[in-house]
């Protein structure tokens, strides 16, 4: 990771808060928010949208800039028509080195037009942003990748390396077809790269719009869902008993509240903290400073871990497995004892922790025979976290310095679930690349009126098609 010299470190708060000139603009941004703007208004919503128009419309893209038929691949899986996508495979120099993958998903969270400001599917342009759903997760990633290779094919580029890139759908609903691992699957062979640049990382900015610092990711966690459930014979309600289906369940969940999961550490959560120390050092905060030094020093320091997860739910989430209540159903009617009560927790579980581990924890933690704590569908593999090589960072680090300098890169644990969880396990290492700044909102990221700053989207456009030919080049 990038090493702050001690002695720049009271000057690191100042240089965060520059926003110097970025690199000249590159050509051909219009046509870039055309593409933008055209894969976001595809709706993609399980519910009511279409991966596969999606995916046949950015084809139409790359088919239009030059790229024969024998090099996209559309597919569909069985069953499932609207959920396809795409892999273009954009040959290198040289067959025997092996590809780079540019992985995005095209699906997106459900969204109604009656709780937004503005209507989800329509990008709308307005004080210095792009609002729609979307216009973050991950459509502003995937119209990048589709964007650079046009520019590389019109440019006559000839990497050294073959560039491939994979649009899939499933990524955002558990229970959906997932692309990414439909293709680990059945098409490997179309999508084998060395390694793979993914979602999940992005830069920060503080409060006041201050650039903190730029994210890689280089592991996650792994989402999964358990359902507490008791049920219980009812009866009248005139005639109430202790034995309460939903009050047994809401004491369950109430042990599930008070209980955290212990602190476990990667290389990529402790290169996070080391960093994130000497940028708390430079703003004043000696406290959290301090305590994210302890915790590196000694993972075993309780007092130092719970003052670094108290300060941030951030923090606190690439810290440890976590779990939380985000769904209830109870009872059946309103003058009746309720027979049954369920609740969906959704756990966040930390690398290399199996899911039954978590779901043994649950039962103890409740420990009421009256209460049944099951699995619920498995979303995919545990994967270990890739390991963070200078092939990887050494470009991220130097590229960042031109555009944003002073700001300092920081490899994380995603605390979230991305399609990497696939790659990773399928043996092509995936690491989170999406230098999009974005405040503590996230950009209200699978909430109401999802957005992006339009120079932070037309910054990480040039950062990534420079990244991409670096990388490309390697030997």
């Amino acid at each position: 990771m990038t090493k702050t010299p001690a002695v720049l470190a009271a000057t690191v708060l100042c240089l965060c808060t520059c926003i110097p000139a970025r690199p000249q603009a590159s050509t051909g941004e219009p046509r870039f928010r055309e593409l933008y703007k055209e894969l976001v208004e595809t709706n993609t919503s399980l519910s009511a949208g279409s991966c596969t128009l999606a995916a046949e419309r950015m084809a139409a893209r790359l088919r239009g800039a030059g790229f024969p038929d024998s090099e996209l691949h559309l597919f569909t899986a069985p069953g499932h028509p609207k959920e396809g996508g795409l892999v273009a495979v954009y040959p290198g120099r040289d067959a025997k080195r092996r590809a780079i993958l540019l992985l995005a998903h095209l699906d997106v969270v459900e969204a109604k037009r009656e709780d937004w400001t503005r209507d989800p599917f329509t990008l709308v342009e307005e004080n210095g942003n792009f609002y729609a759903r979307g216009a973050v997760d991950d459509k502003a990633e995937g119209a990048i990748w589709v964007d650079t290779l046009m520019r590389f094919r019109e440019a006559n580029y000839r990497p050294l390396r073959t560039i491939k890139l994979a649009l899939t759908c499933g990524e955002e609903t558990s229970g959906a077809l997932n692309g990414a691992q439909w293709l680990t699957e059945n098409r490997r062979d179309l999508i084998d790269a060395e390694f793979a640049i993914n979602e999940g990382a992005r830069g920060e900015l503080d409060a006041e719009g201050h650039r903190v610092a730029l994210e890689i990711q280089a592991g996650e966690k792994t989402s999964q869902n358990f359902r507490l459930e008791v049920t219980n014979r009812g009866g009248h309600s005139s005639l109430p008993v202790k034995d309460n289906a939903i009050y047994r369940l809401a004491g369950a969940l109430k042990k599930v509240e008070a209980y955290t999961f212990p602190a476990q550490f990667t290389d990529a959560n402790r290169a996070y903290f080391t960093g994130m120390a000497k940028i708390q050092a430079a703003k004043g905060d000696t406290a959290a400073a301090n305590a994210m030094q302890a915790l590196v020093r000694d993972p075993g320091d309780a007092q130092a871990i719970a003052l670094v997860s108290a300060k941030d739910p951030g923090w606190n989430a690439t810290l440890r497995t976590t779990c939380v209540a985000t769904m209830l159903d109870a009872g059946h009617a309103t003058n009746a004892l309720p027979q049954r009560a369920r609740a969906n927790v959704n756990c966040r579980i930390f690398p290399g922790v199996p899911p039954e581990a978590v779901r043994a924890r649950l039962e103890e933690l409740v420990a009421d025979p009256a209460v049944k704590v099951t699995t619920l569908e498995i979303r995919g593999p545990s994967s270990p976290p890739p390991t963070l090589t200078r092939q990887i960072l050494g470009p991220v680090e130097s590229l960042a310095a031109r555009f944003w300098p002073g700001v300092p890169v920081l490899p994380i644990l995603q605390p979230g679930a991305t399609d990497g969880q696939f790659l990773n396990a399928a043996g092509i290492r995936t690491y989170g690349i999406e230098p999009l700044f974005l405040g503590p909102d996230f950009g209200n990221i699978h909430g109401l009126n999802e957005y992006v700053g339009v120079r932070s989207l037309l910054e990480c456009r040039d950062f990534l098609y420079r990244l991409v030919r670096i990388y490309a080049e390697q030997k």
